[in-house]
C-alpha cells in the first residue's frame, strides 16, 4: 500500500498522483510540484488517501511544498504575462504570413519556457517564428500543434445540450466515438445532430454506449419472427431504452395490427448483431471520427 495525494494541472481533467512526502493536504490546496515539463502549480483534487500498488504507476514523483502566498502571486503574474505573449505572438504570426489560428498561451511555474498552442490545416515551417518569440521573450520556447478536440477543451464552450462540453468539465481524456455508436443508439445520422462544437462526434456518445450494446444483442432482429401473448408476428421496431419490441400481428379477421411489448414478453429466435451495419457510411461522416 501506499500513501498519494491527487493533483489536477491547468487545462486537465486528468488526475496525476504524487507522494506527498508526510505533508497533510486538503482538497483545494495549491502545490508545488516537478513534472516532465519543469516545475508545475497544481491543485489537490484527493487529499492524502491509501491505495494498493497496483493501481499506482511507481515511483511516485513527491510534491515539493505546499503553494505559499509568493507561489500564488506568482501563479497571478504568469497569468497576466500570458495576455502580453498572445499579443505577441499574433503579431509575429501575422508578419510572418504563417497560416496557423493561436489558441492559447501558457507559462510554465518557473517562467523557464512559454507554450504556445495553435491549430493549422496542415504542417507549419515556425522555425523562424521560434526564433521571432525566443527574441522578444529571452526564455525557451515550445510551439504545440493541437486539433479540433483539444481546440474546444482549451477555449471552452457550451454543447448542443446547453451545458459545458464535457471536454471542458470532466473527461480527462479523448476516447475513439465511431459512427456505429450513434447508428446503435438509433440517432439521426445528420452531421450536424450528432456533432459537437468541435466539428467531431459528440463524446457524450461514448457515455451510454455499453449499455446499448448490451440492451441490442438482447433485443429480436427487426424483421424476424416473434412469439408475442397475442400469437406470432414480425419485430417492426425495437425501443432500447423502454425495452419495449412492435410486433406486426395478424387478427383473427385477416388484418394486420402493430402492437407494442414489453421486452420481457416477446420472445425470438433471431437478435440483433452486436455491430450495426455500416456499409452506408460516406466520408462526410467519416470525417467526424478524426
Amino acid at each position: 500500500m501506499s500513501i498519494i495525494v491527487g493533483i489536477k494541472f491547468k487545462n486537465s481533467n486528468k488526475i496525476y498522483y504524487f507522494s506527498p512526502e508526510n505533508i497533510a493536504f486538503s482538497e483545494g490546496d495549491g502545490v508545488i510540484v516537478e513534472t516532465a515539463r519543469g516545475t508545475e502549480y497544481g491543485r489537490v483534487v484527493v487529499p492524502n488517501k491509501e491505495v494498493d500498488d497496483s493501481e499506482i504507476v511507481q515511483p511516485l514523483k513527491p510534491v515539493l511544498r505546499k503553494a505559499t502566498p509568493k507561489d500564488d502571486e506568482q501563479l497571478k503574474k504568469n497569468l497576466q504575462k500570458r495576455e502580453e505573449a498572445l499579443r505577441t505572438a499574433a503579431e509575429k504570426i501575422a508578419r510572418r504570413g504563417l497560416q496557423m489560428k493561436l489558441v492559447d498561451a501558457e507559462y510554465t511555474f518557473d517562467c523557464s519556457k512559454v507554450i504556445f498552442y495553435f491549430t493549422a490545416d496542415g504542417r507549419i515551417d515556425f522555425r523562424e517564428l521560434v526564433k521571432d518569440l525566443a527574441a522578444a521573450f529571452k526564455v525557451r520556447i515550445e510551439l504545440r500543434q493541437i486539433y479540433e478536440r483539444d481546440d474546444t477543451k482549451m477555449r471552452g464552450a457550451l454543447a448542443q445540450c446547453g451545458r459545458p462540453c464535457c471536454c471542458t468539465t470532466h473527461l480527462p481524456d479523448f476516447e475513439k466515438v465511431s459512427i456505429k455508436m450513434a447508428k446503435l443508439q438509433g440517432l439521426s445520422l445528420n452531421p450536424t445532430k450528432i456533432s459537437g462544437v468541435c466539428g467531431r462526434l459528440m463524446c457524450c456518445l461514448k457515455f451510454e454506449n455499453d449499455y446499448y450494446a448490451e440492451m441490442y444483442k438482447k433485443m429480436p432482429k427487426v424483421g424476424s419472427r416473434a412469439k408475442t401473448p397475442d400469437g406470432e408476428g414480425v419485430v417492426e421496431s425495437n425501443d432500447i431504452l423502454k425495452q419495449q419490441v412492435k410486433v406486426k400481428i395478424m387478427d383473427k379477421d385477416g388484418s394486420f395490427d402493430v402492437k407494442t411489448y414489453d421486452l420481457k414478453d416477446v420472445s425470438a429466435r433471431v437478435h440483433q448483431s452486436v455491430e450495426p451495419d455500416d456499409s452506408s457510411d460516406d466520408e462526410e461522416l467519416k470525417k467526424l471520427e478524426d
